[in-house]
């Protein structure tokens, strides 16, 4: 195996590891993907000020997000079916994430059950919760939250209807995948994904089998996914969750400086400019650039942070000198997931590390909390 020094190594190795519908479902994006797209050539147009003679001893990468010390300003994203990209996939994510100092968040639609994170990990991780229909079950799946002491929980608000995602349609998403002729011809060519699924008993989404009225099995899962997310969601389902929480509140898919006035009226703690990794509202603004007039909107009355299109520490460093006060990452992860398991993630997040660190001193800075605008080129962003 050659040497890994960037994401994009990370990548390919995936791609060539993972069954083609799960790395698909991870590195993809709605309709055309041309917001997917933007999210991370958006952040290369933008160019840096360096300087030189400065002393760029003692440097530090610590901070906090939501109130929460943390080794860098970046956080493992939400994603769903991590647990098929890799077998036990959020456990060995969140161990890496709890080793490195940075916060883990755990989706809904995961494979590993909050209750699994909580039995593998020894510090606090951060819950996302989807809003379904059946709001008996949304209550018990705070409460859960509360029982695992999760110390924040991440309301995800961009997906009350489903985005196409045409290759999860072609591909005929499932999980656990369906034993077609195409996906056993496509699995019997990554031995290493085979081998850990067959030693595991996660295969299904832990925190609904099981968990929700009348899904007791993988058979009436899907069925209940598409009745389930709802298109009513509103504010007032916020302030509802919010009291039911009682805890640190992040609000997650904000594009809009209006709906960012929003979120600082809700109470939230944090919001995270978001437009689900371009997998949503395809022709939408990328996270970048939507994230300076919102935070120009709202200040300092709320904390926030941006997903989207990060594939680099000289990514997370952009983000930073525009306003967000921390960054969360997906697809990255992913790729070191599905290429080498946990140390795949630990790797991935020492090279974002390594590349915010380096770029911090290039641009004359010593703590990660001075970054602001002065780092780049006027006209450039």
């Amino acid at each position: 195996m050659s040497i890994i020094t960037n994401i994009e190594d990370l990548r390919v190795l995936a791609q060539k590891r993972v069954p083609r519908m799960f790395y698909d479902y991870a590195d993809s994006g709605s309709w055309t993907e041309s917001t997917y797209r933007a999210n991370s050539s958006d952040f290369a147009n933008m160019k840096f000020r360096q300087r030189v003679a400065v002393d760029m001893s003692n440097r530090t990468l610590k901070t906090t997000m939501a109130g929460q010390d943390v080794h860098m300003p970046v956080a493992i994203a939400p994603t769903g079916l991590t647990g098929m990209q890799h077998a036990d996939g959020e456990i060995l994510a969140a161990k890496a994430a709890e080793k490195f100092g940075i916060p883990f968040t755990l989706s809904t639609m995961s494979i590993c059950s909050i209750e699994d994170i909580a039995a593998h990990t020894s510090k606090p991780f951060w819950f996302q919760l989807y809003v379904m229909k059946d709001r008996a079950f949304i209550e018990r799946l705070i409460e859960r939250a509360k029982v695992a002491g999760c110390s924040a929980l991440v309301l995800t608000l961009d997906l009350q209807i489903l985005g196409q995602r045409h290759k999860d349609l072609k591909n005929g998403l499932s999980a656990p995948p369906k034993l077609t002729l195409a996906n056993i011809a496509n699995m019997m060519t990554k031995p290493r994904w085979c081998m850990g699924m067959l030693g595991t008993k996660r295969r299904g989404f832990g925190n609904i089998v099981g968990h929700a009225s009348d899904v007791s099995d993988m058979s009436s899962l899907s069925s209940w996914t598409s009745q389930q997310f709802d298109p009513v969601l509103s504010w007032k389902d916020v302030e509802w969750i919010k009291k039911c929480w009682g805890g640190k509140l992040i609000i997650k898919g904000i594009m809009d400086a209006e709906d960012a006035k929003l979120a600082v009226a809700s109470g939230a703690d944090a919001l995270i400019v978001s437009n689900h990794g371009g997998r949503q509202l395809d022709g939408a603004l990328s996270s970048i650039a939507a994230l300076p007039s919102i935070v120009e909107a709202v200040g300092d009355q709320i904390e926030v942070h941006m997903d989207g299109g990060i594939r680099s520490g000289q990514d997370v460093i952009k983000a930073l000198a525009l306003g967000a006060k921390g960054t969360y990452i997906g697809r990255s992860f992913l790729y070191g997931l599905g290429a080498m398991g946990e140390e795949g993630v630990t790797k991935c997040l020492e090279i974002i590390e390594r590349e915010l660190d380096l770029t911090m001193a290039f641009c004359g800075l010593t703590d990660v909390k001075k970054v602001d605008k002065k780092i780049l080129i006027p006209g450039t962003y």
